[in-house]
């Protein structure tokens, strides 16, 4: 009895222990697929969607381009060849320096310039290939005869600005907003969440110990699971890194002011203080700093004093990389590949970025003149005067006629006038500057953004409001005369009205007067942002900064169009009406058409150097499109809605 009573106690204790197992198993099992779950949870938030694909380019509808300076960016050996990338495209050359191809963005490329090239074998291929990394548009892998695209589904994830091919076939993407990325043949994660989110300028390592440079947060170093960062308050002469360089275990982070040294992690000095170094090469004996203005400048290491500069003068200005091949040292500036010559005497110029018509690829402003000559404005480079053949051209750069917002051919006076950040200035029918207008003269402020004719003079448009310029003088106008916002963009002219588009809605003048104003808590006007504004027929069609193009009529009506409505950006003042046509630039959607017949809109991607469209102008009997990557033309009658 009593042995039965141990033996029951004995089977109860290891029922209850089994029990216990039990029940810890399914704890664990529980906890396991929490945290399977949890990190299946991170890995899908950091997960990027994508596809691959054989790029081929759609069909060009038409358009021609107009040279414009080809810009080199970075330079690679590939199949024993020079491959050369740029806002332009990819250029392939022989050993002896004589150009093979040329695969044009728009063309044979997507419309988005190429920022970065690397020589790598991916984890899925087979074979060698030749990474471009693209603006926007993701990546490309060319195999000497064919692109596949690698395409982020998402506009945040494919704006690339560095790549980095690693040992193991992975490939680890800088990119504007979501950081670093890692691409291993099958899916693209973000590499560590302490890397996410960040805007990366350059990358240098490998995945297990990683330098990446930012544009405002400096220098970060990812190792051992960790990111360790670097600033100002550690000694970096400024927080945007513009480069990075590795040997042995010195890391040197080229910055806005200088270049910072790192030696076994840990910050230890500045070079080269006050330089922009844009580029930089390590070798055991010499750091080679590339800078924006001071061509290459070569220091010698281990407590030697730094060598005087040795660039080329002017031709070695804007230095994006610098590099070795073989026994030689090249740079990759703006304006052409150039090689070091023997013992580090001067630079010999080794391949030729080429000759252009136009003097910049940054368009902002077009128009056409009672002559025909096409006027063309740059961003941050003056403006070109073309001829009717678009043969021959007259650059003008002074410190009134630099940013170019909008140009104006005035029929009546046979002038035109151009409106720049530093004042209006007009020229008489030689392309001769016949007046400098600023706040001095009575416009309300330097910065004039449109100008239009109005009744008997000009408006002028302005970040502090309007001005009125005719025969008695200037007067201007802003918030406190009823002007809906003092930020003017925009303006169009039907008769004695006067239509402003603002930063904070639309205001209708009548005879110099406010009439109404229009913002979206008023009246049905989708977006106060308005951009850029055209009379067409009996309306008003209006681009706004967020909500597309939308239509406006006689009633203070908005309505919107199919196509054409959304949440999109029109870009200042881009925007042409044509018998035919009505024709808006977008930013980053391409070219927005609609036909007056049909009433429709369609797009127009293909054939355009960057979906960036930033100016308009017609003439000759051709549609001109300005965008910040070029300039390109086509016949009216090829655009088909």
């Amino acid at each position: 009895m009593q042995r039965r009573s141990i033996v029951s106690v004995r089977q109860t204790v290891a029922a209850g222990f089994l029990l216990v197992l039990a029940l810890g198993g399914l704890v664990v099992w529980r906890a396991s697929r929490a945290l399977h779950s949890a990190s299946g949870d991170v890995r899908a938030e950091h997960e990027i969607r994508f596809f691959v694909r054989l790029f081929a380019p759609g069909a060009n509808p038409g358009f021609e381009g107009i040279s414009s300076p080809a810009v080199f960016f970075q330079a690679a050996r590939f199949q024993h060849h020079v491959y050369v990338a740029g806002p332009a495209g990819l250029f392939e050359y022989d050993p002896e320096g004589n150009l093979l191809r040329q695969y044009a963005v728009g063309r044979e490329l997507p419309g988005s310039s190429l920022i970065a090239l690397a020589p790598a074998v991916l984890a899925d291929s087979h074979e060698p290939e030749l990474i471009l990394a693209t603006a926007g548009d993701g990546l490309l892998a060319f195999n000497g005869r064919d692109f596949r695209q690698i395409f982020p589904y998402v506009a945040d994830d494919r704006a690339v600005t560095a790549i980095l091919p690693a040992p193991s076939g992975h490939l680890l993407i800088g990119t504007k907003k979501r950081g670093v990325l890692v691409y291993d043949g099958k899916q693209i994660t973000v590499l560590h969440p302490t890397l996410d989110g960040l805007y990366v300028t350059a990358l240098t390592g490998n995945e297990s110990d990683l330098w990446v440079g930012t544009l405002n947060r400096g220098v970060l170093h990812f190792h051992a699971g960790e990111t360790d960062s670097f600033s100002e308050q550690q000694g970096l002469p400024d927080p945007q890194v513009l480069s990075l360089a590795i040997f042995g275990d010195v890391t040197y982070a080229g910055t806005a002011a200088g270049v910072a040294v790192f030696t076994g992690g840990r910050f230890s000095r500045v070079l080269a203080p006050g330089v922009l170094a844009t580029a930089l090469l390590a070798t055991r004996s010499q750091l080679y700093v590339g800078s924006e203005d001071q061509g290459v400048i070569a220091i010698a290491l281990e407590g030697r004093h730094p060598n005087p500069n040795i660039g080329a003068g002017s031709q070695m200005s804007e230095v994006h990389q610098v590099f070795t091949s073989g026994d030689s040292v090249f740079a990759v500036a703006r304006s052409g590949l150039y090689r070091m010559n023997r013992h580090a005497f001067g630079w010999q110029e080794a391949l030729p970025a080429g000759t252009a018509i136009l003097s910049d690829r940054n368009i902002s402003a077009l128009a056409m003149d009672t002559s025909g000559r096409l006027w063309v404005g740059y961003f941050d480079r003056g403006l070109d005067l073309l001829t009717s053949d678009n043969s021959r051209v007259r650059h003008i750069e002074d410190e009134h006629v630099f940013c170019v917002n909008r140009i104006f051919p005035d029929s009546k006076s046979n002038t035109v006038g151009v409106a720049t950040a530093n004042g209006l200035v007009r020229f008489d029918s030689q392309g001769s500057v016949q007046q400098v207008l600023t706040r001095a003269d009575g416009i309300i402020a330097d910065h004039v953004t449109d100008v239009a004719a109005y009744r008997d003079g000009l408006a002028l448009a302005t970040p502090a409001g309007l001005t009125f310029l005719d025969a008695s003088g200037a007067r201007s106008m802003y918030a406190f005369h009823g002007l809906v916002n003092n930020h003017v963009y925009a303006l169009a002219v039907s008769g004695d009205q006067l239509l402003a588009g603002t930063l904070g809605g639309i205001s209708l003048l009548d005879k110099g007067a406010v009439l109404v104003n229009y913002t979206t808590t008023t009246s049905n006007l989708k977006h106060n942002w308005t951009t850029a504004v055209v009379r067409v027929g009996d309306e008003w069609m209006v681009g706004t900064y967020g909500a597309g193009i939308l239509g406006l009529d006689a009633s203070g009506h908005f309505r919107s169009f199919e196509t054409a409505s959304g949440q999109f950006e029109v870009n200042p003042n881009a925007m042409l009406v044509t018998p035919s046509y009505v024709l808006a630039g977008t930013l980053g959607k391409g070219l927005y058409v609609y036909d007056r017949q049909t009433g429709r809109w369609s797009v127009i991607q293909n054939g355009l150097p960057s979906s960036n469209v930033t100016a308009l102008a017609a003439g000759n009997g051709y549609i001109y499109i300005g965008t910040d990557n070029g300039l390109v033309r086509i016949p009216e009658q090829k655009l088909h809605s």
